[in-house]
């Protein structure tokens, strides 16, 4: 389980990635992203990964209405963040309004001292298994 001090700086980040996102800072978001990022999930129609730029471009179509995350776990090593979040959002794209559900792992590294997202993992929850914990 989180300690104090990892919960601390990874609701800080996601706090910071959350705002970035639903103002669509392309800016921060682009900074936040290590140039290696990758996204890695999987949908109805199977496995898919993501670059930075896809990802990024993405964004872009996309209207977050709300968003809700809470922090599951942190790990902080000398270089390296470990987070998983549960997240629930809505977004509008294509027109559409979507709402998701999904846990998603994010792997963190600190390079030139900044701490940057390299690999995303998500993960779909069913929406009736949101409020249980494992």
């Amino acid at each position: 389980m989180a300690t104090k001090n990892n919960r601390k700086l990874y609701d800080r980040l996601e706090t910071e990635w959350r705002d970035a996102l639903c103002k669509k800072d392309m800016e921060r978001l682009r900074g936040m992203l290590h140039e290696r990022f990758v996204l890695i999930g999987s949908k109805a129609s199977g496995p898919f990964t993501m670059t930075r730029d896809e990802w990024l471009e993405g964004i872009k179509q996309r209207d977050v209405h709300s968003i809700e995350v809470e922090v599951r776990d942190a790990t902080v090593l000398d270089q390296v963040l470990i987070g998983t979040v549960q997240a629930r959002w809505t977004i509008k794209y294509l027109s559409r309004m979507i709402e998701d559900c999904v846990l998603i792992t994010d792997v963190w590294v600190l390079d030139d001292d900044r701490w940057q997202v390299i690999r995303r993992h998500s993960t779909p929850v069913p929406m009736g298994a949101s409020d249980r914990r494992n």
